[in-house]
């Protein structure tokens, strides 16, 4: 009798072990994704690659407490592609989006196509709640609107730039710099600067949605110009002369102070071990105006020498990823698509080929191989383009061909082309096969314009399988 009884207690067991076992695994919490993204911020204007000029005590405190990107890629050296691809994790040109889209709210040429899967797609669809934060500039019409691409929130503004304290009143001509800061697709008044606007509506994403799994895609527009920011913070760097690089410092300074009340905020609500952050600039600094600061490196927004596509890049994940370190081997803002995913356990829709890779593996040291062969670049449909492999890195512009090595000449400053031809021919070849797989951009990139007869003006969305 105390046999029986002893059988089937082991068999009751048996039976609810399993169940038990995955309600503890379904406790266990998906961990949530925020990306920060800056505009235009130089390669040096953090304290973490270098800068006295402008202290970031948050955003050096992010990085170490996680991953830093010695190498650290954007596809684009200017803004709305270097976003499309990050979205993707797609080279741009894949899909013609290679130019900046004019601000023209009923074109409906001019956008990431409708046919992409963005981040926010693939992890909504996976149960995660999915916020935008600040600038869009992925297109102003209504197929590209962020809650239309994956977004269940949005506040912020949807072309490539925007005043810090205006927009335009009701019933003046809707201008894309003082266009209305919207939520969900409602104008709300802008009170305050926008950067701290931006950061406070981040931080209510979070505490709205701390009890399940998000995803927070935070795109500051600063320092993007015009360069603003308010009289308080701007004294604060009274040792810089110029006026307009004191309010840069200023807006760098604020973003940071951003990063710093976020940070905070996960850790009080007892969500930093569970979120996965990344850091990084859109492009390179703009140099056009002298402020920004991207040494050692060459160049800067709008070129493919290394001050353009070489940006201040972290990855941080307390508890997961190894604190402090630095990371050398090429990584690229592609990446920041597959590797979220992954750590979600988002399975990657069958026939949806990312050209970035999970992160992950590589960063814990369960892969030692780096994580890319070789990365490209193109401008123009081709008027510039550039290819790194290893240390090499191959530049065509105006004719030139110019060949680096960047373990020994990080500011490019010496043409290697002439001594080392037969490396020429084989990066250039490596170049033209992946540039067969590309498009011709979909639209020009003047400020304005109507876009030109489209390829495909209705592509077929990507669906997501029921």
């Amino acid at each position: 009798m105390r046999a029986r009884c002893r059988l089937a207690q082991v068999l009751a067991l048996a039976v609810l072990w399993p169940v038990s076992h995955l309600a503890a695994e379904e406790s266990v919490p998906r961990p949530n994704v925020v990306v920060i993204v800056t505009d235009d911020q130089g390669y040096a204007d953090v304290g973490f690659q270098g800068s006295e000029r402008i202290p970031t005590p948050h955003i050096d405190a992010l990085a170490q407490a996680g991953v830093r990107f010695s190498n650290g890629y954007v596809s684009h050296p200017f803004c709305s592609p270097s976003r499309a691809g990050l979205l993707t994790g797609r080279y741009q040109q894949r899909f013609g989006h290679e130019n900046n889209p004019a601000y023209l709210p009923d074109d409906e040429n001019l956008g990431l196509p409708v046919s992409e899967l963005t981040l926010a797609n693939l992890l909504q669809k996976a149960g995660y709640v999915t916020g935008l934060v600040g600038k869009w500039h992925l297109g102003a019409a209504a197929p590209f609107y962020p809650g239309r691409r994956g977004f269940d929130e949005f506040y912020g503004f949807l072309g490539g730039g925007h005043d810090y304290f205006e927009v335009a009143p009701a019933g003046e001509p809707v201008e894309e710099y003082t266009a209305p800061i919207e939520r969900n697709g409602r104008p709300v008044a802008l009170d305050g600067y926008l950067t701290d606007a931006l950061t406070e509506e981040a931080i209510a994403f979070v505490r709205r949605h701390r009890q399940r799994p998000f995803f927070l895609l935070l795109t500051y527009n600063a320092p993007h110009t015009p360069f603003q920011a308010p009289d308080a913070i701007r004294d604060r760097f009274s040792h810089i002369e110029d006026s307009d690089c004191r309010t840069y410092a200023a807006m760098i300074h604020a973003v940071d102070a951003g990063v710093g009340k976020l940070r905070a905020t996960l850790e009080e609500l007892d969500l930093d071990r569970q979120t996965l952050i990344f850091f990084l600039s859109d492009n390179g600094g703009q140099t056009l105006y002298e402020c920004a600061d991207n040494a050692p490196l060459r160049g800067g927004k709008g070129n493919i020498f290394e001050g353009g596509i070489r940006v201040p890049f972290v990855a941080s994940w307390p508890g997961r990823l190894p604190a402090g370190t630095v990371y050398e081997h090429p990584v690229s803002a592609l990446d920041i698509f597959p590797t979220a995913i992954a750590v979600a356990d988002v399975e990657q829709p069958a026939g949806l080929a990312v050209d970035g890779v999970d992160l992950l593996p590589h960063l814990t040291g369960v892969d030692g191989s780096p994580p890319h062969d070789i990365l490209f670049w193109r401008y123009g449909g081709g008027a510039g383009w550039a290819v790194r492999q290893g240390p090499w890195k191959l530049i065509k512009q105006k004719r030139q061909r110019l060949l680096f090595d960047l373990r020994a000449d990080v500011g490019e400053t010496e043409n290697l082309a002439a001594r080392r031809p037969g490396l020429v021919r084989k990066l250039a070849a490596a170049y033209n096969v992946w540039n067969d797989e590309m498009v011709a951009p979909r639209w020009p990139n003047p400020r304005k314009n109507p876009s030109p007869p489209s390829q495909d003006p209705h592509p077929t969305p990507f669906t997501l399988a029921p």
